[in-house]
Order: structure tokens, then C-alpha cells, then sequence
């Protein structure tokens, strides 16, 4: 399916459809105890990354519309075309949606399905990097530009060379090398990368065998000028306490989508969903590449089917921002949220029960 342009009446025709669907959710949720509210309710929001720019909080997340396409395992009922800007200046506070700042139709290169976006900021520019489908169906990761927080972005004409799959997440480390995560499985096309080339012809089954050793996630470090990899991608090693590689079978314990990486005491936090059987775990390490050994889970299953995620400091405290479906009650009309970690003595991390 081609990405259409979202005009202004669209967006007021998809709004509405948005609140009422809000309304027909609410009965089924009342019996429900949430951890935390939804950020915003005007529109449905997931995916959230979140990053703190000159003392204000920045979240950048995908815009879930309703489609009407029945859902498939590959996902192509989350057929997202822009990106929306949520802003707020603490932690309970106002949030601001900041409209539209990018939008499919502005991606020379795009197909379809403009998935979880992350952003990053660097001498005056900012920098957002979004996963599409190309032209062929192929999910590339894309980096646009602004002199704003709030876009709106202007998107390089080609691709990242070498980028892949689904979820770019961008760190940041204290000596100022910026690092570049991504990958999922399933409908984010990473097992179809197994040989290093792309093969169309691999469904969501031929993923490895459930005693092989599990798919990680791909990585590598970003050039000085943001737009392009500096090294070969490499893939990111998550190891059990034991040393040893996780298998793919092991569906509680190994990567599947949306990876993180945070710093904490000089260790790297490297945390990501399960996915089919829907965790947030996190994974410790000494450096950026890895590897990273499993320590716990930081958040229960949320309501709904995809769980997603960013964590980040604001004012001496470390935050998590995370999706849910309260408000629809469907999977793939998510909004977003936040709640507080609590770190154990040993730098570890509580579970989170959402």
C-alpha cells in the first residue's frame, strides 16, 4: 500500500474518529488500574523517544492512525505517514503538540509506514532518524534535519548506506561519539538479513530455529556530521548470566524490537522488548558495542501488543516513557506515557509494573 498525503481535513476527519473511538474504550478501561495517564488524547501517539534539550523535555514518538486494514503478524495495519512533536517543560507538566514535522510525502525515497523515530541534537542541528519502507517495500533507516526541536525536519534525499529494519534508537556517550541501534524481527524485516543481504523471498517463520542462537540487534557508530555510518554495522551481543548467547526460542529473554541505550555510573544500559511475549528487559555492559549481559525485566506487559520504550535523566531523576492502549483499547492506537524508574543500590533497575 502506497503512503497518501495527510491533508488538514484528514487530520480533523482522523482526529474525530480518534475521539470517538477514545469513547467507546472508556467503559472497557474504567475497570482497569493504570500506573499512569496518557500524555496527550488528541491524537494516538506510541514509540515514544524522549530526550531532554536545553532543560526542556522533547518526546518524539509515532503517529498511530486508523487505517481500517485488518492486523497482520508483519504489521501493515500500523501504517503511520508523519511524525508529531510533544514537548513539556517537567515531568507532570504541560504537554504542547507541535504538529506535523515530517511527513511521508516529504521523504524523496519513502514507500510506506513511517514507524518509531528517535532524535539527536548536535552543534545547532537537529537530527531525527525514522525507519520507512523504501519504494521496493524495504525498511531503511532516514535521518532529516532542523534548526528546531520541533521541525519541521527536511529528510535527506537517499537512506542511510548500510542502514536496516526497524527502530532507530541514537546514544550519545560522554566523550561525544554518537552511536546508531536498530533492528526487528517479524514485520521489522531483521531476520530477513540474516547473510547480510536482504532476501524477500524469507517470511517471519525462517527466523533462526528455536535452538539457534537469536537475532540481536544492529549498531554502528555515526560520523561526525550525523548523516551517515563512520564504520561497518555491526550486530549487538546480549548474553545470559551464564556468557552464553541467548537462542531464539528463548522468547522472555532475547531481543526482538525496540532497543534503548542509556549510561549510568560508566555502565551501558542497553534495554529492549521481548516482543511476542511482550517485556521490557534490560542488559548491562562496559561499552557502546556491547556485549551486554541480561540483568532482569524492567516492565511488565502493557495493554495492548507492542511495548516500546525511552529512558532518560531529567532533574537528578531517571524517567521511562512508554506506550500503552488505554485510551482505544486497540493495538494499534497507542498513547503514550511516563513513570519513574527506581534504581536498586547496585545500579539495577526495579520492575515496573505499568
Amino acid at each position: 500500500m502506497g503512503s497518501a498525503c495527510q491533508s488538514n481535513t484528514t487530520n480533523t476527519e482522523n482526529n474525530a474518529t480518534e475521539a470517538t473511538t477514545q469513547d467507546a474504550a472508556a467503559s472497557d478501561s474504567a475497570s482497569r488500574k493504570y500506573l499512569a495517564k496518557p500524555l496527550i488524547k488528541e491524537i494516538y501517539t506510541a514509540d515514544p523517544s524522549a530526550h531532554v534539550i536545553n532543560g526542556k523535555i522533547y518526546i518524539y514518538p509515532s503517529h498511530d492512525i486508523e487505517t481500517g486494514m485488518p492486523e497482520n503478524d508483519n504489521g501493515d495495519h500500523f501504517a503511520m505517514r508523519d511524525y508529531h512533536v510533544l514537548s513539556m517543560d517537567s515531568i507532570g507538566g504541560k504537554v504542547t503538540d507541535h504538529g506535523v514535522a515530517l511527513d511521508t510525502k516529504d521523504i524523496p525515497w519513502a514507500g510506506r509506514q513511517l514507524w518509531a523515530p528517535d532524535a539527536a541534537f548536535k552543534d545547532g542541528t537537529y537530527y531525527l532518524y525514522f525507519p520507512v519502507k523504501d519504494k521496493q517495500d524495504v525498511f531503511r533507516i532516514g535521518v532529516a534535519t532542523s534548526t528546531s526541536p520541533t521541525g519541521p525536519f527536511k529528510a535527506q534525499p537517499k537512506p542511510i548506506e548500510g542502514s536496516l529494519s526497524i527502530d532507530p534508537a541514537v546514544f550519545t556517550d560522554t566523550d561525544g561519539k554518537t552511536y546508531l541501534y536498530m533492528g526487528g524481527i517479524w514485520g521489522g524485516q531483521l531476520q530477513r538479513w540474516r547473510t547480510g543481504k536482504y532476501d524477500a523471498s524469507k517470511p517471519k517463520e525462517q527466523e533462526p530455529g528455536p535452538k539457534e542462537v537469536a537475532l540481536g540487534p544492529k549498531m554502528a557508530r555515526l560520523s561526525s556530521d550525523m548523516l551517515r555510518f563512520d564504520e561497518p554495522v555491526k550486530e549487538v551481543q546480549i548474553l545470559g548470566q551464564d556468557g552464553k548467547p541467548f537462542l531464539s526460542g528463548d522468547n522472555s529473554h532475547r531481543f526482538f524490537e525496540g532497543g534503548w541505550m542509556h549510561k549510568y555510573n560508566g555502565k551501558y544500559y542497553f534495554s529492549y522488548s521481548t516482543g511476542d511475549t511482550h517485556l521490557l528487559v534490560y542488559a548491562t555492559g562496559d561499552s557502546p558495542y556491547g556485549p551486554f549481559t541480561y540483568q532482569g525485566v524492567l516492565m511488565n506487559p502493557v495493554e495492548g501488543w507492542t511495548t516500546h520504550h525511552s529512558i532518560v535523566e531529567v532533574k537528578g531523576k531517571w524517567y521511562i516513557f512508554y506506550h500503552d492502549t488505554e485510551l482505544s483499547g486497540k493495538t494499534w492506537l497507542r498513547n503514550v506515557k511516563v513513570t519513574e524508574l527506581t534504581r536498586k543500590p547496585d545500579g539495577g533497575l526495579e520492575t515496573i509494573n505499568p
